[in-house]
């Protein structure tokens, strides 16, 4: 039998994910589509198949004919939407962020340890990229020793027209801090944000930059830059004990014409992270469809995940406005995320 999956909200990234479940995951269907645009909405559940389009998000959630719950909406929704998926006791596939605030995202967590098992999983895709893992597997070998530091870089075209300066911190770099606690299996215990002097007052899309602690005492540097102009460039290195660890993003051609030797960049992040859209959503199906059990031990990102990434995007834009490091605190981690 397959998953019958409701996708809440087809902009780019819903859309995305329908397609992505219409033709790469066994064993999922589309089964229900929700926009705020009904045309939108009619327009991808005719490409994709799905049997049907509703008008109201709760009723898609609630239906008997939807088994398992994307959230791909508008960032200020994801709470009220994951909330109610627990309520009906399906699993939600939420995108980041989780919810505006971490006092938000404590609501989420709550609600699910109150069920008794793992419902939320927070798209961190970055988790199931294949060069992500396979640096994780390196670290894990023992083959380079202890992580010392952890350098990342973020960089993106152009910052859209809705982008503000905080949201460097609070949108963008939140796949890192997530991918630096998953990488050192390590809560982050400090943040300090640094701005070029030539880029204050400048563009939203300047460049930011953030020197973390982990509780291990690791380093961790992350550089985000959204007006970066030249193309959507994700780097990252672990710098261990014994050697360091690169990421190499995918690569399928190199050219050669005119005198020069080249590579092209992608314009946005999908095409550099396709495959970790595609594996996170395989894997997500595949818990679902083995139970809770499975789906408590999923690879992805849990609400405890994404409430940790937005308490140190909290720190990281206080840090800014204050020119200060600043203390991250946690609160008590529940037992089911433990």
């Amino acid at each position: 039998m397959s998953v019958r999956v409701g996708i809440v909200g087809v902009g780019v990234m819903g859309s995305d994910h329908a397609r992505i479940f219409a033709a790469q995951v066994p064993g999922a269907a589309v089964q229900a589509i929700y926009d705020a645009d009904p045309a939108r909405a009619k327009s991808v559940a005719e490409e994709v198949g799905a049997a049907t389009v509703f008008g109201d998000a709760l009723a898609l959630i609630r239906d008997a004919s939807v088994d398992a719950v994307l959230v791909a909406s508008p960032d200020q929704t994801h709470k009220e939407f994951t909330l109610a998926a627990i309520a009906a006791g399906k699993p939600v596939l939420c995108e980041k962020p989780l919810a505006p605030t971490p006092a938000e995202c404590l609501e989420v967590t709550a609600a699910e340890t109150r069920r008794g098992h793992r419902l939320v999983q927070i798209g961190y895709m970055r988790r199931f990229d294949p060069s992500y893992v396979e640096m994780k597997s390196g670290l894990g070998s023992g083959r380079f020793g202890a992580a010392l530091m952890l350098h990342c870089i973020h960089r993106n075209v152009a910052a859209p027209d809705w982008f503000d300066s905080k949201m460097a911190v609070s949108n963008s770099a939140v796949h890192e801090f997530d991918i630096a606690r998953w990488l050192l299996d390590a809560e982050l215990a400090g943040i300090t944000v640094f701005r070029p002097k030539l880029a204050q007052g400048g563009s939203p899309g300047a460049p930011v930059y953030m020197v973390l602690e982990s509780a291990k005492g690791q380093l961790v540097t992350i550089e985000v830059f959204i007006d970066a102009s030249y193309g959507y460039d994700v780097r990252g290195e672990l710098v261990c004990e014994r050697g360091t660890i690169a990421l190499r993003a995918p690569l399928r051609i190199e050219t050669n014409a005119e005198l020069i030797q080249g590579t092209a960049y992608p314009a946005d992040w999908r095409p550099r992270f396709a495959d970790a859209y595609r594996l996170q959503a395989q894997a997500w199906i595949k818990a679902i469809a083995r139970g809770a059990a499975a789906q408590d031990s999923n690879a992805g990102a849990s609400a405890w995940d994404g409430y940790a990434a937005a308490a140190v995007a909290e720190a990281g834009l206080l840090a800014l406005a204050e020119g200060r490091r600043v203390e991250i605190r946690l609160a008590d981690r529940p037992a089911l995320y433990r």
